[in-house]
Parts: structure tokens; C-alpha cells; sequence
């Protein structure tokens, strides 16, 4: 008699559909970081931003997936922090550093490496606070979310692609690795970024999306369509700062209030020894009873 098969539980093959994006991801930055090393030819470093684009598209989805199957895990994010340390954090800073900073020597390693280190504080803090507050408000994230710093980076080498000229002719290298290291603070950095998962479609959201979609058509038109996607992670970049700079006093003046302690009344001589009198006969004698 054939042994009988169990049914198959669909439930836990919903916990691999969202990790099955991460493990996408982590993929697509090993095949940057193979074309990224060696001598890489202009060609090869374009594909190598290409697949840090596609990881980026593989991480917006992996936490969607798992929002959506109600399949979130503590093992979900920490593979979602891994991921993003590899494509995110090391694939870029490997090719900023072949595409513009290898002429600047051991200047162009310290800043990759700066860039790097900044991305994976940036994740372990975000794991700390999630732990302390999982039930926490998602509206927003502290410091610039790495996906957002790699691909600003990438944008740059995306939109340079096919000019004809080095990005060192095109921009200059001190120009980057400013860039670079302006990024690599905002990462570590206190500034809020909206999370936009609290948005919901309404008439004033789609006239936002409305207006942003427009945008993009008229940077595509007066310059590059590869413009585009440096226009669009600008914008998210300074929205924060924006926005810091015009909450900043609303919310140091929150904070203050919050930390100030309450100033006890004073209490006089009188009152003091009926307190006494009151805790004293409140206080249990050990038999149990009051």
C-alpha cells in the first residue's frame, strides 16, 4: 500500500513568496558586483546600475508581498536588511568608486567604504527601532532609506550612460564624491523621509501623482529621459530636508515639552504630617489584611 501524502499547506509556501523578492534582489546585486569589478568597460558598469535598479524593484515589493499574505516575520526583515547591505550598500559603492572615484586613489576607497558603512548603521538602526517599537507609525523613515541613496547613485551612472564622455569630463570628481558622501550622512542622519504608506487614493492624491507624473514628462522632454530618474530621487531627497527645515522648530519645541518634568506644588509643614498619617495607615502590618 502506497504511503499516504500529506495535503499540501499553501500557508507556509505564503512565507516564501515575499523572501523568494529578497533572495531576487540579493541576486541582482552579486550580478553588479561581478560586472563592477575588474576592468569594467563603460558597458558593463551601465548593466551593473541597471541590475541595482531591478533590486531596488524586487525590495518595493518584497514588504508589499508580505503586507498583502499577512506573512511578516522577524526572519523576513532581517533577510530584507542582509539583502540590502549587498545590493544597496556594497554593490554601489563598488561602482561609484569604478565609475568616478578610481582616479582618486586611496581618497576614492575611504569614500566607497564611508558610503558603505553608512548604509549598513543605517539598516542596524532601523532593526533596533523596529524592535523596540513594532507597533510603532510608519509614516516615516529616519535617515534616507538606502534604497533611496543607491539609487540616487545609480540614477547619476544611468543618465551619463551614452553622453561619450567620462563622468569624470561630465561632472568631475571632487562633484561626486560630495554627492557621495552627502548621501552617506543623510543615511545616518536624524531627517524624517515620508514612508507614503499612509497614502490613499483620494482627489488630492491624484493630483499629487497627477503633478509628479508631469514632471517627469517635461524633464524627459527638455533634456534626457534617463534625467528623469535623477529629477525624481532629487525631489524625495530634498522633500525631506524641506521638510525638516520647516518642522524643525514644531518638533524640538514638542520634544521640549514632552522631556520637561512636572514641578511638584509645594507642600506645607501641616499637610505634610497628614500624609504621613494617611500612608501610615494604609501601609499593611505583614498579617495579610489591611
Amino acid at each position: 500500500m502506497a504511503p499516504r501524502q500529506r495535503p499540501l499547506n499553501l500557508r507556509k509556501l505564503m512565507f516564501v513568496l515575499p523572501n523568494l523578492f529578497t533572495v531576487s534582489s540579493i541576486f541582482c546585486g552579486i550580478y553588479s558586483l561581478t560586472l563592477s569589478s575588474g576592468e569594467a568597460t563603460g558597458e558593463q558598469l551601465y548593466k551593473a546600475a541597471l541590475a541595482i535598479f531591478f533590486g531596488i524593484f524586487f525590495d518595493g515589493f518584497d514588504g508589499r508581498v508580505a503586507r498583502l499574505t499577512k506573512t511578516q516575520s522577524d526572519f523576513g526583515m532581517e533577510l530584507d536588511s542582509l539583502a540590502d547591505v549587498v545590493t544597496f550598500g556594497v554593490a554601489p559603492a563598488l561602482l561609484v568608486f569604478k565609475w568616478a572615484l578610481s582616479p582618486l586613489g586611496t581618497l576614492g576607497i575611504v569614500v566607497a567604504c564611508v558610503y558603505a558603512s553608512c548604509g549598513a548603521l543605517r539598516l542596524a538602526r532601523f532593526n533596533v527601532l523596529a524592535h523596540r517599537s513594532p507597533g510603532g507609525s510608519s509614516r516615516f523613515f529616519i535617515g534616507l532609506p538606502i534604497p533611496f541613496a543607491a539609487g540616487t547613485l545609480v540614477s547619476l551612472v544611468i543618465a551619463h550612460h551614452g553622453v561619450g564622455a567620462s563622468a569624470q569630463d561630465v561632472m568631475g570628481n571632487v562633484p561626486i564624491m560630495a554627492v557621495v558622501l552627502v548621501i552617506s550622512y543623510l543615511m545616518v542622519s536624524n531627517i524624517r523621509y515620508r514612508t507614503f504608506k499612509d497614502a490613499r487614493l483620494s482627489p488630492r492624491s491624484a493630483l499629487l501623482f497627477l503633478v509628479v507624473i508631469a514632471s517627469g514628462v517635461i524633464v524627459s522632454m527638455r533634456s534626457r529621459p534617463s534625467s528623469v530618474l535623477i529629477a525624481y530621487f532629487t525631489a524625495y531627497i530634498l522633500l525631506g530636508m524641506a521638510e525638516e527645515i520647516i518642522f524643525f522648530r514644531k518638533r524640538r519645541d514638542a520634544e521640549r515639552a514632552a522631556n520637561v518634568p512636572e514641578v511638584e506644588e509645594p507642600v506645607l509643614p501641616a499637610e505634610e504630617d497628614e500624609e504621613a498619617e494617611d500612608e501610615d495607615a494604609e501601609e499593611p502590618d505583614g498579617s495579610g489584611f489591611v
